[in-house]
């Protein structure tokens, strides 16, 4: 009983005063607990219809309609009636009354009609006693039978009143509308587990679907599980779909995938990654618009003084055999006895300006995205593959840096301008490899770059030196998997040139105190090797002494490369940081106004979500295509270099692949970093992320 319904208790007497209400004079009603009263009580958010067997105190022995009995504290009545039956009538019969009881009392409750009850009563906001609300709803003699259909009612339905044992209170208008939000949203999750509980489950075994699923039940049956797979507990939906799924007596989540393939919600080879973290694929209509209005435009290219004219300069890119996105060329020349490099980056400023749609837009991404299976472009591809790109026997608006060297290949010095260039030759890296020995340009070119290299790692440079990768996919999905070697002549000659490039950049801003996007490394916490020594698996477990690299608005050491200041501008086609820092290069060369130190800041600040989640991407992808390869290979014998020793199991490095897995601690073998063993491919699947191969 609550504090406004105090209870006096006599042997067999339970006493309760009606509190006061506005609308009707307080009451006194003395209830007499004897042997043979009808009573109620609420059992398990039932109520429960009984008859007194014996009173003790104040505690009931009570015989339930079902035949049950129950011993019971008579405060836990819900109501009593002053009906009483004859004890000496038998068990038997006394049960089939108190049913009879039950089933008068419940027909009664449709007389009940709750929502026209609480249209009139909803604004005096007043607590009513059941005798009152009894008369209300039965104006004519009403007895226990009629109060107790008023209890059962509204014990039934709270939409309308709060219900306190034997008092009732209006419920306020956004009360209910709020309430009935709730009561739609239930019945929508139960509809929800159940129906679409059953029609997974009918995918799963192979049924057919039930009759009563619509279309549009099913399309919101597929987004629920779609969010689940890819949010996991971060998805709204996650406690739908995992009673759901339950329901359908699914192995979440080694069914599910196979299951949503089947239901068309996602492909076989689903980029997963890509979805959850909302990377668009395409662009836009309005974006694709305005790229096109923009590669259809006037080029204006004709020399107007602002820019030198360089197009007689024997240009060549080098790249790889697929490469459509030229941002970078180079020259050499002989000039007397010393030479002019020219490292010539495409001038994208001059095409996106800063602040436009399609510069939000290549913000937004920070980067294009290289995986095995494709590609996605930081620019329409209008511009990256066409207006933008160095293509050749095109004129093309151009940020050069020409660089004058000694005899003997050394830096004298060098100068940063607005140039206009025409590429001769597109070259590759193998073209670039077959001519290394033999063209005098490219022997030029690979002198520097040698000659560079060597001064970075007399200045501390970390080389890390290991075979790249390279799965490739053809037209039919057939897996190809090749060994890159990064120090290949072509390869070598381009990297260490553009680093060179970008570091005479981050001097240039430097000098001109123009803040830009620079990089920073201190130096590593342990060195394995010096120089370009070390084995494979000393290059391979410096990386994780290696320190992280900082961004920020002025430059400082870059320990890892060996120079003093270093931003990336060489890329501006693929990478946002790039764009940004060729923009303060034209700033400096009269083109546009730069940004300030804290809008820089700002770029760093946005990019760092996407930039992570591109490095994420393109190694995910990177290895589930390497795992699909190697699920075709299961049996076959590979060599490994044993990387750490844990608890269970080895960490070890698949040679061929370049791609780490466990081996499990055998009690036969006992084994120690950079051992080399054989180890055979034992399961593979791509899907699960899971390598697991054995010793022999």
């Amino acid at each position: 009983m609550s504090a406004a319904h105090p209870v006096t208790r006599t042997p067999q007497r339970v006493t309760r005063q009606i509190a006061p209400l506005t609308l009707y004079r307080p009451v006194v009603i003395v209830i007499v607990m004897e042997s043979g009263s009808i009573v109620e009580f609420i059992d398990r958010q039932k109520i429960m219809c009984a008859v007194i067997l014996e009173v003790k105190n104040s505690r009931l022995r009570l015989l339930t309609e079902n035949n049950r009995e129950v011993n019971l504290s008579a405060s836990r009545l819900l109501h009593k009636d002053t009906v009483r039956l004859d004890l000496a009538m038998g068990r038997d019969k006394m049960v089939d009354t108190l049913k009879g009881v039950a089933s008068k009392r419940k027909e009664l409750i449709r007389q009940v009609d709750i929502k026209d009850l609480w249209e009139v009563l909803n604004s005096e906001q007043v607590w009513i006693d059941l005798p009152t609300m009894t008369e209300f709803c039965f104006p004519e003699s009403p007895c226990g039978d009629h109060e107790s259909a008023v209890l059962r009612a509204f014990f039934d339905d709270r939409l309308y009143f709060k219900f306190n044992l034997d008092r009732f209170f209006p419920n306020s208008e956004e009360q209910v509308a709020r309430l009935i939000s709730q009561r739609e949203e239930e019945a929508r999750r139960d509809r929800i587990i159940d129906t679409g509980g059953d029609w997974l489950a009918s995918f799963k075994n192979g049924a057919p679907v039930p009759d009563q699923i619509s279309g549009g039940e099913a399309d919101e049956f597929k987004d629920i599980l779609k969010s689940y797979y890819l949010f996991g507990k971060e998805s709204k939906d996650q406690a739908l779909a995992r009673a759901m799924i339950t329901r359908a007596k699914l192995d979440a989540p080694t069914e599910l995938y196979p299951l949503l393939v089947k239901l068309g919600v996602f492909d076989e080879h689903e980029n997963i990654d890509l979805l959850r973290f909302g990377i668009a694929t395409e662009f836009s209509a309005e974006i694709e618009s305005r790229a096109a209005l923009l590669a259809d435009s006037p080029k204006g290219f004709s020399n107007d003084g602002s820019r030198r004219d360089l197009t007689d300069l024997p240009l060549m890119t080098i790249d790889g055999q697929a490469t459509l996105d030229f941002d970078d060329a180079l020259s050499i020349e002989k000039i007397g006895a010393n030479y002019r490099l020219g490292i010539h980056i495409v001038d994208v400023g001059h095409f996106v300006r800063r602040g436009d749609l399609i510069d939000q837009e290549a913000l937004a991404r920070g980067s294009s995205i290289y995986m095995p299976d494709q590609k996605i472009s930081m620019l329409p591809a209008n511009l990256a593959e066409g207006l933008c790109s160095l293509k050749a026997g095109e004129i093309r608006p151009a940020i050069t840096t020409m660089v004058n060297l000694s005899p003997s290949l050394d830096v004298i010095d060098y100068e940063i301008l607005p140039s206009l260039i025409k590429v001769k030759q597109q070259l590759t890296y193998y073209d670039v490899n077959q001519e290394a020995d033999q063209s005098q340009s490219i022997l030029l070119l690979r002198g520097i770059a040698d000659k560079f290299h060597q001064q970075r790692l007399d200045a501390g440079a970390v080389q890390i030196t290991v075979p790249e990768i390279n799965v490739w996919l053809a037209d039919d999905r057939t897996i190809t998997v090749n060994r890159i070697n990064r120090e290949s002549p072509g390869r070598m000659l381009v990297s260490e040139i553009m680093i060179m490039a970008n570091w005479l950049m981050a001097k240039y801003l430097a000098e001109h105190q123009m803040p830009a996007v620079f990089r920073s490394q201190p130096g590593p916490r342990e060195r394995l090797y010096r120089g370009d020594g070390g084995t494979v698996f000393q290059n391979w477990m410096q990386r994780r002494f290696l320190s992280r690299f900082v961004l920020n608005t002025g430059p400082e050491k870059h320990s890892g490369l060996g120079l003093d200041a270093y931003v990336t501008a060489t890329s501006p086609i693929r990478k946002y940081f790039d764009l940004a820092t060729q923009r303060q290069i034209r700033a400096l060369l009269g083109l546009e106004q730069p940004y300030t130190s804290d809008e820089i800041e700002q770029i760093i600040q946005l990019l760092e979500l996407p930039m992570a989640n591109v490095i994420r991407i393109q190694f995910a992808r990177h290895r589930y295509w390497l795992l699909k390869y190697l699920e075709q290979h299961i049996g076959r014998k590979e060599e490994a270099i044993v990387l750490t020793k844990r608890r269970n199991d080895y960490q070890i490095l698949l040679s061929a692949y370049m791609i780490e897995c466990n081996l499990p601690v055998s009690s036969g073998f006992v084994l120690k970093p950079e051992d080399l063993i054989q180890v055979t491919i034992q399961n593979v699947s791509a899907r699960k992320d899971l390598l697991q191969v054995a010793i022999g």
